[in-house]
């Protein structure tokens, strides 16, 4: 794990050493540049497999110069397949001995988790892996600017000014989507796309698409079965190789389970941390969790969050988040992640994906009933009563879109609806307006071979609520603490076993995880199995109420104007009431940023 960032074009040294230091979290072993009047390429260095000097960046060989963030968890069957003059143990120059063998193909080869900056000549490729793991960021302003974070590229920005592109995305959908950051010309590279800088000219393609497998190639349960075990299994067995410490999170459920009952018969028995909440049984995971680790026989440690901690800590996590990104869960995670970094890990394994993959949410089946309401075919009363009969809540919008004809499931984290934010906000939005953001996914699917709904659900959710909302969160906040995080149901390999099954199989009679269940039967106990799903859940409102740090969002109101007033008092007051609490928190989040940037 690292930082990767670079100047292509006119630069003042101080600065661009400034906007550099700025992400010395990510890389604190090494710091390396190379630079010429018209060229900063730089990289922080943060030693996890090869933790030897001659494994430094940037790397030159001949025109090329390479600087990469990330983990290529193949790159010794890579090493040996290539010809090449190796000097170091490590990765980087696998990375060039493939792109000298197949040009920018050569990402098509990789195995892990990247964000690669790549210079031959007078050409800049930048590449962000298949799932999003690894988050990189661009503009182009009197120069072209590349970082791993927001924070490093600020400072060249010509004026801060909010992408409403941003802001609107993020309201529905919890983060911005691709290619919106909030910064107004400030962009990031989508999961599986590439850049292509040259002549002072931007063109952003796409080498992944999960989409590209064949569906239903694997029809009965015993061949589903035994595909998707192997992958797991290889795919934790592979990310459990590592020169330094490692720990696992630990929550009540079955995903973090199973990676640490996996990952002690192989061998390794992890350290596994969770969290608890003093006075808020109802979030707590610690008697779960506990049971867990002491039916796997691993070290457990809890880590207690109070809402002083909680609020305390806030300010650290916007900072670190660097935009609005509407999710509670990224404070509690960052107290979680200082804690193991006090114990002296660097490597951390975590179950992010499973749910995307394996149907884990509720919501994916409900959805799944009501898809069906389509075929009825007397329905237009019930299209003009419901256009005609407002209701906030979500269940009125999925039926309206139903008698509407219109795409029904539009990412687990949709929050504000388009008739929400017309409501509450002082611009126009029309109904159905959100779907611009998601359009490029939509026409992706239409055009694909794949039909299902549930394949629609697992692809949109992948690519937005994982990359941008989840994953954006687990790389700020573990490489804020110097941690590399790791992620075993995310491997492309697992993913697209998972993209290939009949569709039957994954609904089964509207059970979740039904098939991830069966696979960890052999390594779980049915306590654990048959667990009600809880997540990382905290008491966020209750302490952003009892703090009276809430107010924040009215006080920001008044100087923009963004909102009304009384709609944000009608929702503030609902949040209260433990109803619509995520968009409350979003709207605080949001308040908070323009606060500290904008006013």
């Amino acid at each position: 794990m690292c930082a990767v960032f670079g100047i292509l074009g006119e630069y003042d040294e101080s600065q661009a050493k400034y906007a550099l230091s700025l992400m010395h979290h990510r890389g604190p072993d090494f710091c390396g540049v190379v630079q010429s009047e018209r060229l900063f390429f730089a990289h922080n260095l943060l030693s996890i497999m090869d933790i030897s000097t001659k494994a430094r960046q940037p790397l030159a060989h001949k025109e090329i110069l390479l600087s990469f963030n990330g983990e290529i968890y193949n790159f010794l069957e890579l090493k040996n397949e290539l010809e090449f003059e190796y000097k170091s143990g490590g990765e980087s120059e696998v990375l060039i001995a493939a792109y000298l063998k197949w040009g920018v193909d050569f990402v098509q080869h990789l195995r892990g988790m990247f964000a690669i900056a790549l210079k031959d000549g007078d050409t800049l490729y930048l590449f962000r892996d298949r799932l999003g793991k690894k988050p990189l960021f661009y503009y182009r302003g009197k120069s072209f600017v590349f970082a791993s974070e927001i924070k490093a590229i600020v400072p060249f920005l010509k004026q801060k000014k909010l992408s409403n592109d941003a802001l609107l995305s993020y309201l529905s959908f919890l983060a911005p989507t691709p290619p919106y950051t909030f910064y107004d010309g400030l962009y990031k590279l989508a999961a599986g796309e590439y850049l292509i800088y040259r002549d002072n000219k931007v063109e952003v393609k796409r080498y992944y698409d999960l989409l590209d497998v064949s569906p239903s190639s694997i029809k009965d349960e015993s061949s589903a079965l035994k595909f998707l075990e192997e992958n797991i299994l290889d795919s934790i067995s592979t990310r459990l190789n590592s020169s330094v410490s490692m720990a696992s999170l630990l929550s009540g459920g079955i995903d973090s389970a199973l990676i640490a009952a996996i990952s002690k018969k192989m061998g390794h028995n992890l350290h596994t941390f969770t969290l608890g909440y003093d006075e808020y049984q109802n979030y707590d995971e610690r008697k779960n969790a506990r049971a867990t680790a002491e039916f796997l026989g691993v070290k457990y440690s809890v880590v207690e969050i109070d809402q002083k901690r909680f609020i305390d800590a806030s300010e650290n996590v916007f900072e670190t988040l660097d935009e609005p990104l509407n999710d509670p869960a990224a404070i509690p995670l960052y107290l979680l992640f200082e804690e193991i970094s006090k114990e002296g890990y660097r490597v951390v394994m975590s179950g992010e994906g499973s749910d995307e993959l394996f149907l884990g949410y509720r919501q994916y089946f409900e959805y799944l009933d009501v898809e069906k309401a389509t075929a009825l075919m007397h329905k237009n009363w019930l299209k003009k009563y419901f256009r005609s009969n407002f209701s906030m809540n979500r269940e009125w919008e999925w039926y309206k879109r139903m008698w509407d004809e219109t795409l029904l499931f539009r990412t687990s984290g949709e929050k504000f609806t388009d008739l929400q934010k017309n409501e509450l906000m002082r611009q126009n939005i029309r109904d159905g307006e959100s779907l611009k953001y998601l359009k490029p996914y939509r026409d992706r699917f239409e055009n694909s071979h794949h039909n299902s709904n549930a394949s629609w659900y697992s692809y949109i959710d992948l690519n937005i609520f994982q990359a941008e909302h989840f994953l954006r969160k687990l790389d700020h906040i573990s490489m804020a603490h110097s941690i590399e995080s790791r992620t075993p149901f995310l491997d492309h390999h697992l993913a697209e076993t998972v993209f290939q099954l009949s569709p039957e199989l994954r609904y089964q009679e509207g059970k979740t995880k039904a098939l991830l269940k069966k696979i960890a039967a052999p390594y779980l106990n049915e306590e654990i199995l048959k667990r009600k799903k809880k997540g990382f859940s905290n008491p966020y409102m209750e302490w952003l109420i009892a703090s009276g740090k809430i107010d924040l969002i009215l006080e920001v109101n008044e100087q923009t104007g963004m909102f009304r007033r009384e709609l944000l008092e009608r929702y503030i007051e609902l949040a209260k009431r433990g109803k619509f609490k995520q968009h409350v928190w979003g709207l605080y989040v949001l308040s908070h940023w323009i606060k500290k940037q904008l006013l």
